[in-house]
């Protein structure tokens, strides 16, 4: 009689290994991998609401008295790193589903962490409520919504007060970019203006100092700094700056890079800039 509890000798596995591979050859060769067909998005969500996913997005979208949340879907894993002990005493709709309930929403390419909500979207405040920040920065058309959530959060991070954006050619808020801003979408102002060149002369008005990041501009950017208000003023991947802005700005300066790259990303270029302002202003 055999014994099944006998432990495995090399010699066994190899010859293991040796019957496996002749079955495969007779049935014309091992299995092929299927990869997992991807998911598409659903439909977009209800008129007049986002939808953000992850959990630092959606934990300080919970933190956030002003955001108005009326749907949650999460996995029972998301709902414990959220530290929600109870789904059903939030103020809103909770289901608590399977990951692949939400890549039927979301599309199985967005990194959701098992947990969605839905909500009402910020409202942008006007130039005139900027506040006494002394340190803001300005967006010339930058439409790439990771670009603009990677911004938010440098601009957390370096506390700038406020992220001015154009109506018109910027991203409106979605869960690509508040994905991309982890959590930074409910701990800055964000301002929209009509006209960017008008803006800029408020923002003199009000004793900023603007100035605006060009690879060609004329001086060095820590050799820049003049006041006590700084708005650092960044334009698109590419164009950069448009003309007008270009001529309104206190000041053109580059970022001085000895390296063979002379410009960096956007998102790149707005951490290195603040971090720079942050050390002048203390």
């Amino acid at each position: 009689m055999s014994n099944d509890n006998k432990p495995k000798t090399p010699k066994d596995t190899h010859y293991a290994k040796l019957r496996r591979a002749h079955r495969d050859e007779k049935s014309g060769g091992a299995p092929a991998f299927r990869p997992r067909q991807p998911v598409p998005p659903g439909e977009t969500a209800a008129d007049g609401l986002v939808r953000l996913y992850g959990l630092h997005t959606v934990r300080a979208a919970l933190d956030n008295p002003r955001r108005r949340i009326k749907k949650m879907l999460v996995t029972r894993n998301a709902a414990e790193r959220l530290a929600i002990a109870d789904l059903a005493a939030l103020p809103f709709e909770t289901e608590m589903v399977e990951p692949k309930d939400i890549d039927k929403v979301t599309g199985s390419d967005a990194v959701h962490q098992g947990v969605l909500i839905e909500a009402e979207p910020l409202k942008p405040k006007r130039l005139d409520a900027l506040g006494d920040t002394k340190l803001v920065l300005v967006l010339d058309q930058v439409t790439d919504p990771h670009n603009v959530g990677a911004i938010l959060r440098s601009a957390v991070a370096f506390g700038a007060g406020a992220l001015i954006t154009t109506a018109r050619h910027s991203p409106h808020e979605s869960g690509v970019l508040a994905k991309s801003a982890s959590g930074a979408l409910e701990h800055i102002d964000q301002i929209e203006v009509k006209n960017l060149a008008d803006a800029l002369g408020q923002l003199h008005d009000a004793g900023f100092q603007t100035i605006g990041l060009d690879s060609d501009g004329p001086a060095e950017l820590e050799k820049s700094f003049s006041g006590e208000k700084i708005a650092l003023v960044l334009g698109a991947e590419g164009k950069g700056l448009r003309q007008k802005t270009r001529e309104t700005v206190t000041t053109l300066a580059r970022l001085d890079m000895p390296g063979a790259i002379r410009s960096l990303n956007v998102s790149n270029a707005a951490a290195v800039s603040l971090y720079a302002a942050r050390k002048v202003l203390g």
